[in-house]
């Protein structure tokens, strides 16, 4: 692996760092405290080919590469996680499973919508009784006699659900056939037969919308199936593995985030008479959270160069996802330790960052989940 990035990669790097600095961190805390969603940044980010860095030119994309995506992720990550998530959403779960499993039609109607921009995406995986377990799901998608297919169910913890346009939707065509018996549809919010449930009221990330979505008697039509029917199994494993490098870019983020402010408030604030930087156990945690951070950012980038080169990083993505998740939770803590009773306080945005990191753990697959994916590929066994 070559370490040093290309002019490409440090100009989406930079440009997502400016838009950040200037747009989204001024406005972290007012969407945080409010939960409104953050349209006019994300349009921002659209603009500039920030919602489809990986997307060809020719469907509206910047045409650049996984490396790219990780360093202009863990930019917009480190001003707020909230606004990452959607970026993470539109570029690995819509955008990357349409440009690997669409038509021409699709790629062009589909991602070129979300990748300027113009529309919002999401992913329809999850359901109430069905979260790791995703071959549980009862969504169900009947074929009619003219080709179509009438899909109702529900979905639950639909990121961007709230505003999306367009949804990569998961649903059980032949339950007899297990995993192969799921179709993915691509789903068209304004038709009629789909609704919005509540929307959640989350911990962390809460610009970032969040709701279930229901399916009655939903008409797909054979141009709105994605890839083959009962590939769907196969797709969204596929896609889970390029989304958790996105979710592991934003673990990055968060956790540098922490870093950064503990490494100035430890220069700054004076206990007995010194900075508490001075402090041998206050050294022993900034010196641990550095280790954590830049071994979190090389697994990440490795896992994102061998996408880049189009080799297997199945294994490699989750070892980034569950090391990079578990470091941005770490750093998190020990950061509201650092600043004790201020941590604690909203008047700083320590206590964003840990609230932000936990759910890192949890989506796109969580840190149980990882192991199993690296004990499976180590052992050989299942």
């Amino acid at each position: 692996m070559d370490f040093r990035f290309t002019e490409e990669q440090l100009m989406i790097q930079d440009i997502a760092r400016r838009i950040a600095r200037e747009k989204i961190a001024p406005t972290a805390e007012h969407f945080d405290r409010s939960g409104e969603f953050p349209l006019e940044n994300i349009r921002t980010l659209g603009e500039n080919g920030l919602m489809g860095i990986e997307v060809p030119a020719e469907y509206g994309g910047a045409g650049l590469d996984p490396v790219g995506y990780v360093l202009a992720m863990v930019e917009v990550a480190a001003a707020d996680a909230a606004h990452s998530t959607i970026m993470s959403v539109n570029n690995s779960l819509f955008c990357n499973g349409i440009l690997t499993h669409g038509t021409e039609a699709q790629k062009q109607k589909y991602v070129r919508a979300i990748a300027e921009g113009a529309e919002i995406g999401a992913f329809a995986l999850t359901e109430p009784q069905s979260g790791s377990d995703a071959t549980a799901m009862r969504c169900r998608a009947v074929k009619q006699a003219d080709g179509t297919f009438v899909i109702n169910g529900k979905k639950s913890w639909i990121t961007s659900g709230p505003v999306a346009k367009y949804i990569v939707l998961f649903a059980m065509t032949d339950p007899d056939k297990g995993a192969r018996g799921i179709t993915a549809f691509l789903v068209d919010t304004d038709k009629p037969g789909f609704s919005r449930g509540k929307t959640e009221p989350k911990l962390g990330i809460r610009a970032s919308a969040t709701c279930e979505i229901e399916f009655v008697d939903y008409v797909a039509t054979a141009d709105e199936v994605l890839g083959d029917e009962g590939h769907g199994f196969k797709i969204a494993m596929g896609v889970l593995d390029a989304g958790r490098i996105g979710i592991a870019s934003q673990a990055i983020g968060i956790g540098r985030a922490a870093y950064e402010a503990s490494l100035a408030y430890v220069r700054e604030r004076k206990a007995f008479g010194v900075p508490i930087g001075t402090f041998q156990m206050t050294q022993a945690k900034i010196a641990d959270m550095k280790c954590k951070l830049d071994a979190a950012t090389l697994l990440t980038l490795r896992a994102a160069w061998l996408k880049g080169q189009g080799q297997k990083f199945t294994t490699e993505a989750a070892i980034a996802k569950l090391t990079a998740s578990e470091a941005a939770m770490w750093i998190a803590h020990q950061a509201v330790q650092i600043h004790a009773g201020m941590g604690y306080s909203k008047e700083m945005p320590i206590e964003r960052y840990f609230r932000d990191a936990k759910i890192t753990e949890i989506y796109e697959g969580t840190s149980e989940i990882q192991r199993l994916v690296i004990a499976r590929h180590e052992t050989g066994l299942r």
